[in-house]
C-alpha cells in the first residue's frame, strides 16, 4: 500500500465530517448514530440525502453547495477516494456534509426506518454479467435494504452511462409498479439536465468524452418493502455495454486458465508504466510468457489490459 494512500487514511479521522466505523459496530448490530443523524451529527432537522458509491464525493459537495437546507452523506468503502471529498468539505467548512466509510450492505444498521429523505445512485459499477446482477444498487435485493430507511415519499435517482444498467432499472420499476417520475436515455442530448443534473464526476466527464449518453431515472418505492427476486431475460444477452470501458481506475483486469493438455505451464507478467493518470506507449506496456520451447499463447488463457483515465 502507497504511503500518500495511508496518508489519507490517517488524515482521514481527523475530519469532522469523516465516520470509519468498525466492522462490529456495523454487523448484525445498530450503530450508535442510527437514528441519530440529525440530532448527534448535523445538529439539525433537515432532510438526509445520502450518495451511495460517492467516489471522490463530487457530487456530494457540489450537491450540499447547492442546497444548504439538506444535509447530505456520502457513502464508499474507498477510503482513499473520499478523502477528496472529505477534505474539501472540511477545507469549506460545510456543515451539511458527511463522508461514511462502509459497505452499502450495512446501511440497516447505521440508518433508522423513514431517516433518509433520498438517495442518489451516480454512475455505479453496472455489474454486467448475469450472475453479478444481484450486487447492481437497483436490484431487488438493494430495493429491501433501501425500504426500510427511505421516508414513504422518499425519491431514487440513478445517473448511469449504462444502457443495459438503466434497462434494467427501468424493468425493475416495471415490474413492481413503483412510480417513476423521470426515465430520461440522454440528458444532455434532449436538454433535461437542469442544475443539479448539470453536475459531473470525473467518471462523466469521461464517458461524456467517449461519447456516451447519459442516463436519469428517478423513481419512488412509494412504501414497499418486499422485491421478489426475477430473472432478466436481456442478461443471456452476450453484447451489453462497452464492459471494459468501466473498469476501476488504474485497473486491469487478468483472467487465466491452464492451457490444454500437452502444453508446458505458462507464467503471465504484466509490467505497466504510466505517464501521470494516462496509459505511457504501447512500450511501455509487456505482457511476456514463458512457455518453455513454445511461444504461442494457449487457447484458454488469455489477458485483458484496460487503463482508465
Amino acid at each position: 500500500m502507497g504511503k500518500d494512500k495511508l496518508r489519507k487514511f490517517r488524515e482521514n479521522l481527523t475530519f469532522d465530517c469523516f465516520i470509519q466505523p468498525e466492522f462490529d459496530e456495523v454487523f448484525r448490530c445498530d450503530h450508535p448514530l442510527k437514528g441519530h443523524w440529525r440530532s448527534d451529527f448535523f445538529h439539525n432537522d433537515n432532510p438526509i440525502v445520502l450518495e451511495l458509491g460517492c467516489g471522490k464525493g463530487e457530487y456530494t459537495v457540489a450537491l450540499a453547495e447547492r442546497d444548504p437546507s439538506r444535509n447530505f452523506i456520502g457513502i464508499d468503502i474507498k477510503g482513499a477516494r473520499m478523502w477528496r471529498g472529505a477534505k474539501t468539505a472540511t477545507d469549506r467548512r460545510m456543515p451539511n456534509v458527511g463522508f461514511l466509510r462502509t459497505r452499502i450492505e450495512f446501511i440497516n444498521g447505521l440508518f433508522a426506518e423513514g431517516e433518509v429523505d433520498e438517495i442518489w445512485i451516480t454512475f455505479p459499477d453496472p455489474q454486467l454479467k448475469s450472475r453479478r446482477a444481484k450486487k447492481r444498487l437497483t436490484s431487488p435485493l438493494f430495493l429491501g435494504y433501501y425500504a426500510r430507511i427511505l421516508s414513504p415519499d422518499g425519491w431514487i435517482n440513478l445517473k448511469t452511462d449504462s444502457k443495459h444498467l438503466f434497462g434494467y432499472t427501468n424493468e425493475v420499476v416495471r415490474r413492481y409498479g413503483l412510480p417513476c417520475e423521470v426515465s430520461n436515455a440522454d440528458i444532455y442530448g434532449t436538454g433535461y439536465a437542469d442544475e443539479v443534473l448539470s453536475v459531473k464526476t470525473a467518471y462523466e466527464k469521461r464517458f461524456l468524452e467517449m461519447g456516451l449518453p447519459i442516463t436519469y431515472t428517478r423513481f419512488s418505492l412509494a412504501g414497499r418493502h418486499e422485491f421478489p427476486w426475477f430473472d432478466w431475460e436481456e442478461d443471456e444477452k452476450a453484447e451489453k455495454d462497452n464492459e471494459e470501458a468501466r473498469l476501476p481506475e488504474g485497473a486491469f483486469r487478468h483472467r487465466w486458465q491452464p492451457p490444454p493438455s500437452g502444453n508446458p505451464a505458462v507464467r503471465l507478467r504484466l509490467r505497466t508504466r504510466f505517464s501521470g493518470n494516462k496509459p505511457a506507449p504501447a512500450a511501455g506496456l509487456r505482457a511476456t510468457m514463458q512457455t518453455g520451447d513454445s511461444p504461442e499463447i494457449p487457447k484458454q488463457g488469455y489477458i485483458a489490459y484496460r487503463m482508465l483515465i
